[in-house]
């Protein structure tokens, strides 16, 4: 079978796409918001110079960065959106002074018309674009300058462990001292000061701001634009496009009714012998079990300080363990275990399909396994350090915290990664050389695995592309090559045609059938998710082009997953086509949950937040982690327990499996996923929504609004589905120890000797 037209796609699409991000990516670098070299009051005294913003950015990171609050909405979502924050603290210190002045009065105590002029005169002051390229200087009026020294004043005292902002900073979830020394707390001011500055300011020669004026808030007259409605609509008759065409392909090409009779009698694996790397890879697999476990419980503890501010069920764990570093930790060994699980996989994958075993491969991957340990262990400790404020701000980029969510490590942390990543990249294409020299059917599969493997060593490289004082709107852009293209977009390559030499090993699928559908697929995934990356940019200081793409293109991603429903009834049919098949009913399970997590966290959820008129009112709240849950634990955690199981029924492929435990840790963690986000996260972020589109983001955000009773109430109510949830994790645990303590495990084998008769399965 000849596949030239797919892989003249393949080809096209990724070098069209590529060739779009790099072009406006270079826009991105060349619109960036300035960072003035002074900013200087009417009367030329300088408040902040641009080595403070940029150390002040630095400081910011020091804290966790995006892991405490957020900025221009990335990031995390207790404390507020900072660069919100400052931008409506400011324009209502101006607003007041001038109505007192004036008045006599605060400006809420105006009636409509005279408070309308005022707020006319404000948009007016805070919108216009006071930066003068030739100098360098920003300059601001007297009433700004005031503004700005009071906002800073109550930002020292928060971040400095003012004992009057004590209560706000337990709503926060913030450290006593979470800024320590009176030249950070000025550089962090500067640095929140120029974010906010970016959110309200216009362009030179345009109407719009640097972030298309985002967030929304109506008394700066920050206001969603033409073009944020405009793609919004095109977005949504893109999708409904993209939907029908994929349809009639799918019912134009869909194969007959599945013939149960062409699987074969006995399971395939059971002749597998696993070579020595192959059976090194166990240990990846405890490490994988261990870090869920400590994952989600660091999940439970950051998401508990969401009602108790600074404790946990009355015990103090600030101190010690902050917010920021809870967050931190649960986000960023979520990244590990699954990626771990996912390499590892692919180690064992590689001599099996092969049938070859290169010299020195068992070292290498100890070797890889022994570098993993210390990138972990090395940066969960450099974080610590770096939140605590026992770094500088060089250290602290080099060994602790970069301040960047899902690429929160080191940067030294991050280089060892990539060695790490090419070291399994190069035990990878060991494995898979013989089998790459033959020109048989399997090799199409193959090359599309083997440059999965290069892509997904070779993108995480884009995590080196900023600096230590990169501006944000850059280091913004090179993150989500990271964060999409490498965790979202070629890792699920590679997830795709892993699960695809799965079922062919199994006899499930025949070879040209998995390439085919692998490379359709593919190409279907990568034609919106490169461009994709975009819809991530709407409102991090890049120009209006890079919010038509983002939309255009993110609409397209969601396309290939509202047919997932056919995919997660084709394997379920599988698993139940033949006797032996359920022994590996619970990992084809899980890639049924990955189909369902994949149709509604990253398709309904996902698009529930992605169009630009949606995200602007969205992006920030708790409608993101909505999404964020659905899909990395749905999607990506699934498929990482998915591949476990597998490969642990592969290294003992004899055993027969109680089924007790399994059963009951995959609903429970299923289970306890949608009530987590039902019962709780959604609810709240729907209620944020409401305050964002009625008062702006900053409202949504506030304690204010968080602290009301029934907002309580809904974060409390979490309890239930995290409850069930980390129940089932710990049931999967228990589980996989039992596979070699003997305790999930029962006499018998799937292979009878030869004239006995078959062990019945069951408990």
């Amino acid at each position: 079978m000849s596949y030239k037209r797919l892989w003249i796609v393949f080809g096209l699409v990724v070098g069209l796409s590529f060739a779009v991000l790099g072009y406006f990516g270079r826009e991105i670098y060349r619109q960036a918001p300035p960072v003035p070299a002074r900013v200087v009051g009417a009367d030329g005294a300088v408040l902040f110079t641009g080595q403070d913003i940029k150390d002040g950015q630095n400081v910011w990171q020091s804290t966790g960065g995006q892991e405490l609050g957020s900025v221009w909405g990335h990031g995390a979502y207790v404390a507020p959106d900072w660069s919100a924050d400052w931008l409506h603290r400011e324009a209502e210190v101006m607003l007041n002074a001038w109505s007192r002045a004036e008045h006599g009065v605060d400006a809420d105590r105006l009636d409509v018309e005279t408070r309308a002029a005022l707020e006319a005169r404000l948009q007016a002051e805070l919108r216009s674009n006071s930066y003068d390229a030739g100098s360098g200087d920003l300059r601001l009026s007297a009433a700004r300058v005031a503004a700005v020294r009071a906002v800073a004043d109550h930002y020292r005292g928060l971040f400095g462990g003012d004992p009057a902002q004590a209560d706000l900073r337990e709503a926060y979830a913030m450290r006593e001292a979470t800024v320590i020394g009176p030249e950070r707390l000025h550089d962090l001011t500067a640095f929140f000061f120029w974010a906010s500055w970016v959110c309200v300011t216009e362009r030179p020669g345009d109407d719009i701001t640097y972030t298309n004026n985002w967030p929304p808030d109506n008394l700066v007259g920050n206001r969603p634009t033409g073009s944020l409605i405009l793609w919004t609509g095109f977005s949504v008759i893109l999708l409904i496009a993209g939907i029908a065409l994929l349809a009639w392909y799918y019912a134009a090409n869909r194969e007959e009714g599945f013939d149960p009779n062409i699987l074969p009698e006995r399971d395939p694996l059971l002749a597998l012998s696993p070579t020595a790397s192959m059976k090194a890879t166990l240990k990846y697999f405890w490490v994988v079990t261990a870090l869920i476990v400590v994952q989600v419980v660091l999940g439970a503890v950051t998401a508990h300080y969401g009602v108790e501010g600074n404790g946990f069920y009355g015990l103090d764990l600030s101190a010690v363990l902050p917010y920021s570093l809870s967050r931190t930790w649960h986000v960023q060994l979520a990244i590990f275990w699954i990626a771990t699980s996912w390499l590892a996989t692919g180690l064992f994958i590689g001599p099996a399909v092969s049938g070859h075993e290169p010299r020195f491969q068992r070292l290498g991957v100890n070797v890889l396994f022994g570098a993993l340990l210390i990138v972990v262990a090395g940066s969960l400790a450099g974080q610590w350090f770096g939140i605590m404020q026992r770094l500088g701000l060089v250290g602290n980029f080099w060994f602790g915290h970069q301040g960047y969510e899902y690429v929160d490590l080191g940067r030294l942390w991050q280089v060892l990664l990539l060695v790490g990543l090419f070291l399994w990249l190069g035990l990878m294409v060991a494995a898979l050389r013989p089998a790459l020299r033959r020109a048989d059917q399997n090799r199409p599969l193959l090359v599309m695995l083997v440059i999965s493997c290069v892509a997904i060593a070779g993108f995480y490289g884009a995590g080196l592309m900023w600096g230590r004082q990169t501006n944000l709107a850059i280091a913004e852009y090179w993150r989500w090559w990271v964060v999409h293209l490498w965790v979202e977009g070629f890792f699920e390559v590679f997830a795709t045609v892993v699960i695809a030499f799965l079922f062919v090993r199994l006899g499930l699928l025949k070879v040209k059938t998995a390439t085919a559908a692998t490379l359709f697929s593919t190409n279907v995934f990568l034609a919106g998710g490169i461009i994709g990356t975009f819809h991530h940019l709407y409102f991090t200081g890049t120009p209006t082009a890079v919010l038509a793409l983002g939309a255009t293109f993110s609409a397209l991603e969601v396309v290939p997953l509202v047919l997932m429903g056919f995919e997660a009834y084709h394997n379920l049919t599988l698993s139940r086509a033949k006797p032996w098949l359920e022994a590996y009913k619970w990992p084809i399970y899980c890639f049924i949950a990955v189909a369902f997590w994949n149709l509604v966290g990253a398709g309904v959820f996902g698009f529930l937040i992605n169009p630009p008129i949606a995200l602007y009112y969205m992006q920030g709240l708790n409608t993101t982690p909505v999404h964020g849950h659905t899909a990395l634990f749905g999607v990506y955690g699934m498929l990482g327990i998915g591949l476990m199981l597998f490969v642990l029924k592969g290294l003992a492929a004899r055993r027969i499996w109680k089924d007790g435990v399994i059963r009951f840790a995959f609903w429970a963690i299923n289970i306890g996923l949608a009530a987590m986000v039902l019962i709780s996260v959604l609810p709240v972020g729907l209620a944020q929504t409401m305050a964002s589109v009625r008062d702006g983001l900053w409202h949504a955000r506030s304690a204010e609004f968080l602290q009301q009773d029934y907002l309580q109430t809904l974060r409390w109510l979490r309890v239930i589905g995290d409850t069930i949830f980390a129940v089932g994790t710990l049931a999967l645990a228990w589980f996989v120890i039992g596979l070699k303590t003997g305790w999930s495990v029962r006499g018998g084998t799937d292979l009878p000797a030869p004239g006995a008769a078959a062990t019945p399965r069951g408990d």
